[in-house]
Parts: C-alpha cells; sequence; structure tokens
C-alpha cells in the first residue's frame, strides 16, 4: 500500500497538468478540475482500509482459477462428455451447438452441487468477506465442503490408485487424504463414470443405424448414405422416450440430486 501510494503521489507531482494547474493558481486563476480529482483519488488510497484491499485482491485471483476448479472439482465434466456422445450417437453434427451443451452442463452441475455451494458461502465465502476470518481459516472451511462432495462420489479403486500413484500413506481417517488426491480421484470417477453412461447411451442408436444399414443393402441402395436414412429415427426415437429429461434426471440421482 505504501508503494502504491508513493507511485500516485509521484504521478501526481509529474503530471504537467498539475504543473499548469499551479501557475493558474499562482496567477489568480481557478484551479485545474484534473489535478484537484487526482489528489482526492490520493485521499481515498490512503484512507482505504488495507485489510479490506487485501480481501478484494484475493478474491480478484481466485476467479482466475475458477474455470480449473469448475473442469475438476464439479460435475460439468460428467455432463459435458454424455451430451457430446450423445450428440454423436444421434448423427448431428452442430445440433445442439457447443453454446448450448457447455451452458447446460454449467447450470446442471450448478443445480447438483446447490447444497455444498450454499454450505461453502455461508460457512467461509460471507464471513471472509465480512472481515471476520482469515485467508487461512476461509480456504480450510470452503474446502471441507467440497472435499465431502467429491469423497461421496469417487470410487475407491481410483482413490487407491491416486495414493499408490503419489505415495501417499494409507491414511487413519479421510480428513488426512491431500486434497490433490482427492481432486485427481474424482475427476477419474467421473471420467469413468461419463464414458459408461455414453456407451449405453450409444448401443440404442447404434443397433438402428446396423439395421438401416442392412435394409439398405438388401435393398440395393448404396448410393444413399444410411445415416440420413437413420437419422430421423434416432430422432423419433429418443423424443418419444424422452430422452432429454430422462437422460439429465439418471445422471442427476448418481448424486443424490433427485
Amino acid at each position: 500500500m505504501n508503494a502504491l501510494r508513493f507511485t500516485i503521489l509521484m504521478a501526481a507531482i509529474l503530471m504537467p497538468s498539475l504543473a499548469f494547474a499551479q501557475d493558474v493558481v499562482s496567477s489568480g486563476v481557478a484551479a485545474d478540475p484534473f489535478g484537484e480529482g487526482i489528489i482526492q483519488m490520493t485521499d481515498e488510497v490512503r484512507d482505504m482500509p488495507v485489510a479490506t484491499t487485501v480481501r478484494l485482491i484475493m478474491v480478484l485471483t481466485a476467479l482466475t482459477f475458477v474455470p480449473a476448479l469448475l473442469l475438476v472439482m464439479t460435475p460439468f465434466t460428467r455432463f459435458i462428455i454424455v451430451f457430446s456422445m450423445l450428440r454423436q450417437a444421434l448423427g448431428l453434427q452442430q445440433a445442439p451447438p457447443n453454446q448450448v451443451l457447455i451452458g447446460l452442463a454449467l447450470f446442471m452441475a450448478a443445480l447438483v452441487m446447490g447444497p455444498t455451494l450454499t454450505e461453502v458461502n455461508e460457512t467461509a465465502l460471507q464471513p471472509y468477506m465480512a472481515g471476520e476470518m482469515d485467508t487461512v481459516v476461509a480456504l480450510e472451511n470452503a474446502s471441507k465442503p467440497m472435499r465431502r462432495f467429491m469423497l461421496s462420489n469417487t470410487r475407491r479403486d481410483d482413490l487407491s490408485a491416486v495414493m499408490n500413484m503419489g505415495r501417499i500413506p494409507a491414511p487413519e481417517t479421510l480428513d488426512d487424504i491431500p486434497s490433490t488426491a482427492v481432486v485427481s480421484a474424482f475427476v477419474l470417477s467421473e471420467l469413468k463414470t461419463a464414458f459408461v453412461i455414453a456407451v449405453k447411451v450409444y448401443l440404442p442408436f447404434l443397433v438402428i443405424d446396423i439395421v438401416i444399414a442392412n435394409i439398405l443393402l438388401s435393398m440395393g441402395m448404396m448410393v444413399l448414405p444410411p445415416v440420413i436414412i437413420s437419422l430421423p429415427f434416432k430422432l423419433m426415437l429418443f423424443i418419444l422416450m424422452d430422452g432429454w429429461n430422462l437422460l439429465v434426471r439418471s445422471m442427476a440421482a448418481g448424486f443424490g440430486g433427485v
């Protein structure tokens, strides 16, 4: 903060407009408003509480890690992989577009993690912003609900594999497991679950493609691609079985959300 105040004061001293303002004041004319604005801003920076400024800087810095945290600590990975595989199984190229799938996966992840995010906000973020909690304590309080969510949705085989790779000794309790191991095991579990769901989604549409291809082959219609003929049938099947609702509810139910 002292360096910031010194920089602003030096800029105010060396600025030509202020020198011009001083000449005008000495000649009896009104002062330069630009120079007065800089002096007022300098006073405001000097009077700003240091703790509030530090918290603001910490929050802005933490926002840069939000995309990474979104990928590795939420169900976003599972949702976006399944949605992408579903689009490929249907034979669609750009429908729904990537923006729609990412937005749906993002809000579904936020919906599933609603109770966890609420606990993080109440126990860590709000007390920290109010100045009632130190940075280290706030990070510990925020990590507890997130660790609880990830551990409850992590396969023990994946967690054991990650701990073996990291040469981490067997812990007495789950709280002794490092957060890096928890996050890595959670991502591996999400990837495995996403591909298992994608295979189950892909198989019915693959059967339709095989049936249509055999029908066209038996009729001698080799010029017409089977994908074009099977696409309406796959869309009709997906609509009749209420595919979006069934798929989303099934994935959310895996987290205990529905």
